[in-house]
């Protein structure tokens, strides 16, 4: 399926769902009523992204949102059960969106696959896995890449990787890989860079609180917002701290429509209707036969009137040849 021509808003269940099957149901209806167009989940499990074993590689984080979990740990808690995802499909389905998820390793893929995923995501970290995008660019799906972890040369090996398999339908994401993330990292400006380097669609997924950048990145040329979502951030989990809440997210889904209509089209055309409000030339005495105009009678001013004001110097020192009312535009047969 092709990605739609406004701008696509995902909304990110990630772990917010915490392991409550019931929960993630209600987050999914939840979502369908904010006006976003697709919810994407994750399909992992813990040996997809981690080993469990405690060492210098494993360790304990010591700072951030995450402090104290190891990996294993973490990954633990956040992951969504692979036996609900069919289900949540048909739910996200039955309410208008989009279900689609990013994997994080080749079983993954393939169990989406079987889940006829329409599109795929791919995790910042996962850039540099280019086997992971390549089985992924095999399924001949759309693909959005996240890039926050990622180089120039890393978002080029991955379109290529794409591209070489013949799969052409590449999005990229602007990220900044923190949680929550400051806006002062958030570099939008890359947004039409990238458009123009690499010739593809180019979004953000987005972890600052409030809608400032999916606002800012509409106007900069971004057709994809990701945002993750959570019914109550008192409800706790991995990812709380930075998730809209349904009433934040459909405010941002309607201030991004209406971003959308006021970026409208390049457009240099005078409108009909404000024609009578420009300036143009007025008598502003009554005049007879043979006056002359000066400065001191004829002046620039708002109306529908028929000589600009850039005729101003032309028209000076000459004489009437009518006579004239306050009031009265200046005409060339006047002179």
């Amino acid at each position: 399926m092709p990605l739609p021509s406004k701008t696509f808003i995902i909304a990110e269940l990630s772990a917010n769902h915490n392991n409550n099957f019931d929960l993630a149901v209600k987050t999914i209806e939840s979502i369908a009523k904010t006006g976003a167009d697709a919810v994407k989940v994750q399909t992992y499990r813990p040996e997809s992204l981690t080993i469990n074993v405690v060492n210098d590689f494993f360790q304990q984080s010591k700072s951030g949102l995450w402090k104290g979990y190891t990996p294993w740990k973490l990954f633990e808690e956040a992951s969504m059960p692979y036996e609900w995802q069919p289900i949540l499909k048909k739910v996200a389905e039955d309410n208008g969106l989009i279900f689609f998820s990013s994997p994080f390793d080749l079983e993954g893929v393939d169990f989406l696959a079987k889940l006829d995923c329409p599109i795929y995501k791919v995790a910042s970290p996962e850039i540099n896995d280019l086997p992971l995008i390549k089985h992924i660019a095999k399924q001949g799906k759309p693909i959005i890449i996240s890039t926050g972890m990622a180089s120039l040369s890393d978002i080029e090996a991955a379109i290529n990787s794409c591209y070489a398999l013949g799969n052409h339908d590449i999005s990229l994401l602007k990220c900044t890989s923190e949680y929550p993330a400051p806006y002062e990292k958030a570099n939008l400006l890359t947004i039409p860079n990238m458009k123009t380097t690499f010739g593809v669609r180019v979004g953000v997924s987005d972890h600052t609180l409030g809608c400032t950048i999916p606002i800012a990145a509409i106007a900069l040329g971004a057709t994809i917002i990701e945002k993750h979502y959570i019914l109550d951030r008192s409800l706790g989990g991995p990812d709380s701290t930075f998730s809209m809440q349904p009433e934040e997210f459909k405010k941002m889904v309607e201030e991004i429509r209406n971003t959308e209509l006021a970026l409208g089209q390049i457009d240099y055309e005078l409108q009909k209707d404000k024609v009578g409000q420009r300036r143009s030339l007025f008598f502003t005495k009554n005049m007879e036969i043979g006056e002359i105009l000066t400065e001191c009678n004829v002046r620039s001013v708002r109306g529908n009137g028929l000589i600009e004001p850039k005729e101003f110097s032309n028209i000076l020192g000459k004489p009437l040849t009518k006579v004239v009312k306050k009031g009265d535009p200046v005409s060339w047969y006047d002179l």
